[in-house]
């Protein structure tokens, strides 16, 4: 029996939860009322994913369909799954999407899709859903694609010249957890994709010699994701994957995504999922990598079998077991070690290096910045303060470990 588009929009966007990689931050502004047509990168509604500075971006998330060529173990969507099946056309996501914003349920698209036929067949349907959404409806909304790795390259660069973003997943961290999960996938094919795009993108963020304009292409860069505890890899090894792709093709973000147990799956998966914690402490790691000079090394060194605390976060997981590079003075230190003290960030750091030119600055002060005293005050020196022997006190950890919580028995 055939299914309504309702029935199909239901099973097509609880298929695409499983992927995490739906971030909207980066991309360039464009809006409608400047330049005609329809949709915005800005603005608010629904939401489904979160901008850097906090706004709300609203995206129609779905896939194109959830038929499969391939059986990935570790996918709901394999070949040899029982799940119920759908499938949209082209047409379909156009209007759908369109009529969402209309209706200011969304502010753009995230489109995925199982293989169907072949990679390319699939690939082709995806750019002739984009091309008809910018090219024929002049929608200004976001774009973000998932791109197939083994698909032709130039039906990837046209992908490019339609999405603000572009995803190819490389699933798991080692190229053994492919071969022995997703035999059909090539992490070579998938890591040759990458390059090609990082060089496009490069190439596109030239100037050109007679117009001065940079083109316009993926202006929001491109990214992966990493299913997590699915293959036994620790979190050493799921971070040092993730430096080399960072440093190696330019990616804007890694996103981890906790593995979760499907209907008869095989029996080399796990049976429970891994704590979301750790899905968290993975993306607090990849920040210290990113943003804090933090190097992989660093974040795993006294991690037991290489896997985070759970129990604390690893900045300050890391202090507690570099002791002595504390305390620090915030009215004398340079930004890279005030960036290595548990509870300032970024922004209260570039404030503090700002204030501390006019005075010296006090424990009161990082506290009308927003800091947690209890957090720094043990790793700091102040004007009027100084933890003495705080720093080596025995249960200095205990001070920062969660309280233990009573189980309830219903």
């Amino acid at each position: 029996m055939k299914k309504s588009l309702a029935e199909r929009l239901a099973i097509l966007s609880d298929a695409a939860k499983y992927d995490a990689s739906c971030a909207s931050s980066g991309t360039v502004r464009r809006d409608s009322s400047a330049s005609g047509g329809l949709g915005s990168t800005e603005g608010s509604g629904i939401c489904h994913a979160y901008a850097p500075d906090g706004r709300c971006i609203s995206l129609l998330k779905i896939l194109l369909t959830n038929f499969c060529i391939y059986d990935c173990a570790y996918c709901v969507n394999r070949s040899s799954s029982n799940v119920e099946r759908a499938r949209f056309t082209a047409e379909e996501v156009v209007w759908l999407t369109l009529e969402f914003y209309r209706r200011n349920y969304i502010e753009g698209l995230f489109l995925s899709s199982g293989i169907i036929r072949s990679s390319d067949y699939t690939m082709e349907e995806m750019v002739r859903i984009v091309r008809e959404l910018r090219v024929t409806h002049h929608f200004r909304g976001y774009i973000h694609l998932k791109a197939i790795p083994e698909a032709s390259p130039h039906l990837i660069e046209e992908a490019g010249l339609h999405a603000d973003r572009l995803s190819l997943n490389i699933e798991l961290p080692t190229d053994s957890g492919i071969t022995r999960f997703a035999p059909e996938k090539k992490p070579a094919n998938i890591r040759r994709s990458m390059g090609d795009l990082r060089l496009k993108i490069e190439a596109a963020g030239e100037p050109t010699l007679k117009t001065k304009k940079r083109q316009r292409f993926v202006p929001a860069g491109q990214s992966t994701q990493m299913i997590v505890g699915a293959d036994g890899a620790s979190d050493a090894t799921i971070l040092a994957s993730s430096g080399r792709l960072y440093s190696s093709y330019g990616l804007k973000r890694v996103y981890y995504s906790a593995f979760s147990p499907i209907p008869d799956s095989s029996k080399n998966l796990p049976l429970i999922k891994p704590p979301l914690m750790r899905e968290h402490r993975l993306y607090q790691a990849d920040w210290l990598y990113r943003f804090y000079g933090f190097g992989i090394d660093e974040i795993t060194a006294n991690q037991a079998g290489g896997m985070l605390d759970l129990n604390l976060d690893p900045k300050l997981a890391w202090a507690l077991a570099n002791r002595g590079e504390f305390p620090v003075d915030i009215n004398k230190a340079e930004r890279e070690r005030l960036l290595r003290v548990p509870g300032l960030g970024t922004k209260t750091v570039k404030a503090i290096v700002s204030a501390r030119r006019f005075r010296r600055l006090r424990l009161d002060d990082l506290s009308r910045l927003g800091v947690s005293i209890k957090k720094v005050q043990s790793f700091i020196s102040a004007e009027g303060w100084s933890p003495r022997r705080l720093i080596d006190r025995a249960d200095l950890r205990a001070m920062f470990e969660p309280q233990p919580e009573q189980m309830s028995l219903l």
